[in-house]
C-alpha cells in the first residue's frame, strides 16, 4: 500500500456505514493522487445474474456527466450516417470498421452504436467488442435508428449499469473535481434507475451494499437503506 493510501484508509472506518453525503465528502478527501481520479461506485445486488429473469441493465444520464471525453463509434449508412456524423460522432462507418477492427485489433473508441440494419455486419465482431463491453444493446439505447439523440446524451455523460457474474454493478459517477454535491447527484440518479431496474424474480433485500472510492483511494460503505436520502 502507498504512503498517500494509508493516509487515506486512516480518514475511513471500515465498520461504519455512512450516508451518501458523508461517503461522497469522504471519496473526495481521501483522493490523493497527482490527477483528477475517478470516483467509482460498486453496489451488491440480491439478484442471481446466472437466470435470465434476473438480469438488471440500462443506461441513465448523469445530471453533471461523467468528467470523461467519450470516444462514439457509429455503425450506419447513408442518411443515418451523415446524420451521425452532424452530431458529432468520432468515427462513422460500415464494412470498412468492421475490417479495422478485427484486422488492425483497432479499438480506438469508448462507445458502440448501431442502426438496426447494421447489426447483422455488427455481429461479426460479437467475439471481440462482447467481452470489453463495446456490443451495442437496444436496452442501453446503443442500437437505434435515433443516432443523434444517442450520441448526445452519450456525449452528455450516459452510463450504462450491467450487473456483473459476482452480482455487482460498477459504474463510474464522476471526477474528484467535481465535489461531493455534484457527485451526490450523479450518485442518486444512477442508484433510482438500478432501483427502478429491478427484476420481478428478485425476491429479499434488493441493495445488498453500496461503496464508493476514488481510483487511488479506498472504499467508502454507503448504508444500503438510504441511499435515496
Amino acid at each position: 500500500m502507498g504512503k498517500n493510501y494509508v493516509e487515506s484508509a486512516k480518514l475511513v472506518d471500515k465498520s461504519a456505514l455512512y450516508t451518501p453525503q458523508e461517503a461522497m465528502e469522504l471519496a473526495v478527501k481521501t483522493s490523493k493522487a497527482k490527477f483528477d481520479e475517478t470516483i467509482e461506485l460498486a453496489v451488491r445486488l440480491g439478484v442471481d445474474p446466472r437466470h435470465a429473469d434476473q438480469q438488471v441493465r440500462g443506461a441513465v444520464v448523469l445530471p453533471h456527466g461523467t468528467g470523461k471525453t467519450v470516444k462514439v463509434l457509429v455503425f450506419a449508412k447513408g442518411e443515418k450516417a451523415k446524420e451521425a456524423e452532424a452530431a458529432g460522432a468520432d468515427f462513422v462507418g460500415a464494412e470498412d470498421l468492421v475490417d479495422k477492427i478485427q484486422k488492425e485489433n483497432w479499438f480506438g473508441f469508448d462507445v458502440v452504436v448501431a442502426t438496426p440494419d447494421m447489426m447483422g455486419v455488427v455481429g461479426r465482431l460479437g467475439r471481440v467488442l462482447g467481452p470489453k463491453g463495446l456490443m451495442p444493446n437496444p436496452k442501453s439505447g446503443t442500437v437505434t435508428f435515433e443516432v443523434a439523440r444517442a450520441i448526445a446524451d452519450i456525449k452528455a455523460g450516459k452510463v450504462e449499469y450491467r450487473v456483473d457474474k459476482t452480482a455487482i454493478v460498477h459504474v463510474p459517477i464522476g471526477k474528484k473535481s467535481f465535489g461531493a454535491e455534484k457527485l451526490l447527484t450523479n450518485f442518486q440518479t444512477l442508484m433510482e434507475a438500478v432501483i427502478k431496474a429491478k427484476p420481478a424474480a428478485a425476491k429479499g433485500q434488493y441493495v445488498k451494499s453500496v461503496s464508493v472510492s476514488s481510483t487511488m483511494g479506498p472504499g467508502v460503505k454507503i448504508n444500503p437503506t438510504k441511499v435515496l436520502d
